[in-house]
């Protein structure tokens, strides 16, 4: 008689906890979503930090790699790709050309603003030198497309959100989730080479080689498979499976180009799924068929399982000064300042964020996420590929903090609707108790002073006649 093997490792633990997850969380999905409103990547994180090596130690990926740190980068380079390759496709009709002031204001001034803000609160609270916080500071700059795509999707954002700025939000996470590198490596060369040399290599290295290219590429890429998708569609050769699933295979093989190539895959996706969608046939096509937010949820709930267990609660001590308030109040300080004031100061300049109500919005849903952990660990791949980089303790530090600040993200950005809604329950409840006293009381002092008049006298009696009774 066989005997009946029992198999615990990772390999197959994992799937399980992950599957059962997404499993149970969608069977409650309306009630999470649309009644209390919690994100899918809050509750993932936490179930992560719960089922991770810190608490039940039942899901360990430092175990799954001689390499968890290049693990952690090519997941977090592949849900990138293939999260702004929807939000370009999601995109209406020529959607860059016609908001390109806006763009051009978030993606240039204000991310500068939040790269050196950000770099300032590093400076501060950790005791860096300046190059050393910015090169940190870089890597929250983003803001990332997988949370913001959580937080603009869904019955809140569709009831309380304006479609046009929905749109610019998810324009400005896809396509500056690639423009991180200029920012990062702006702080790279300078702790390399001498100042001269630093931006001579930055300008033809950065902005030419990885950016520029990167567009042509994904702008080329995207014009073809459009042309090819309309051909082979008309022509009958393309199922629908297929079809539909075009965008993420064209993710897909561009990641793979562009890391042969070393240029910015990234920024290529967005590129392309902007060329894609370009006269929106191809958006109008897929818009009802669901794919790509189950494609979303499937990816964000993994990553944030993943992220949750791989948090290294185990760094924040007073080594390399990252004590836990530290941290905290680093928290805070970027979450308020990183972005908010610049938005409600400059808003006027961004046609797409017409009123404070819309500014306050983008400003403090600008969240931190896969993009940072991603940048945080090319930041210790660099330094690690050149030993000539001056990067001090930045290698040590850098990973902790951005986790740190993704946490945070998380967390505030998960609990705020919830909260605001909350609040408006809690006040339209006081205001109409209020309300509902100060009747009483009215009511109550008109009773008292004035004569009743829904007061008859019964039908059957009648009053005696005086002269009657005198003449008895």
């Amino acid at each position: 008689m066989g005997e009946i093997q029992v198999l615990t490792g990772q390999l197959q633990i994992v799937p399980a906890l992950i599957g059962g997850f997404m499993l149970i969380v969608g069977l409650c999905s309306m009630v999470t979503k649309e009644r209390l409103y919690l994100s899918e990547t809050l509750l993932a994180t936490v179930y992560g930090i719960i089922v991770g090596p810190h608490v039940l130690n039942w899901m360990d990926p430092e175990g799954w790699s001689s390499n968890s740190l290049q693990l952690t980068q090519e997941f977090s380079r592949y849900a990138l790709a293939i999260e702004v390759m929807i939000a370009g496709v999601c995109l209406p009709k020529r959607y860059v050309a016609k908001e390109w002031v806006s763009l051009s204001m978030l993606l240039l001034p204000i991310m500068s603003i939040m790269w050196l803000v950000s770099a300032a609160v590093v400076k501060f609270i950790f005791q860096t030198s300046y190059l050393h916080a910015l090169a940190i500071g870089a890597c929250v700059a983003p803001t990332d497309p997988v949370l913001a795509n959580a937080i603009l999707k869904g019955m809140f954002a569709e009831s309380h959100v304006p479609l046009r700025l929905r749109n610019i939000l998810t324009a400005e996470s896809g396509a500056n989730d690639g423009l991180g590198y200029p920012f990062l490596f702006f702080a790279l060369y300078l702790m390399r080479f001498s100042a001269g040399q630093a931006i001579g290599t930055w300008v033809y290295a950065t902005w030419v080689y990885q950016i520029l290219l990167s567009v042509v590429i994904g702008s080329v890429a995207g014009y073809v498979a459009r042309k090819s998708l309309r051909y082979a569609e008309n022509a009958g050769w393309v199922d629908k499976e297929s079809f539909l699933s075009s965008s993420i295979t064209l993710a897909l093989l561009l990641v793979g180009v562009c890391t042969l190539l070393g240029t910015d895959d990234i920024l290529c996706c967005f590129a392309a799924g902007n060329s894609l969608t370009w006269d929106d046939w191809f958006r109008i096509e897929i818009e009802d068929t669901g794919l790509q937010e189950t494609l979303n949820i499937m990816l964000s709930t993994s990553f944030f399982i993943y992220f949750g267990a791989i948090m290294p609660w185990q760094d924040f001590t007073s080594a390399n000064m990252l004590h836990p308030w530290r941290v905290a109040v680093a928290i805070i300080l970027v979450m308020l300042f990183r972005r908010l004031p610049v938005i409600m100061l400059a808003y006027k300049l961004i046609p797409a964020v017409r009123t404070w109500q819309d500014a306050l919005f983008a400003g403090w849903f600008g969240p931190i996420g896969v993009s940072a952990v991603f940048y945080a660990v090319e930041t210790i791949k660099q330094i690690d590929e050149h030993p000539d980089i001056r990067a001090g303790r930045v290698g040590d530090i850098v990973f902790p903090i951005i986790c740190a600040l993704v946490f945070g993200s998380v967390i505030l950005h998960g609990i705020t609707i919830p909260l605001v809604l909350m609040g408006k329950r809690m006040g339209t409840s006081l205001a109409w108790t209020q309300s509902y006293r100060m009747s009483f009381r009215t009511w109550s002092r008109r009773t008292r002073t004035e004569p009743n008049e829904n007061l008859q006298k019964p039908d059957d009696l009648e009053t005696p006649d005086p002269e009657a009774i005198c003449a008895q």
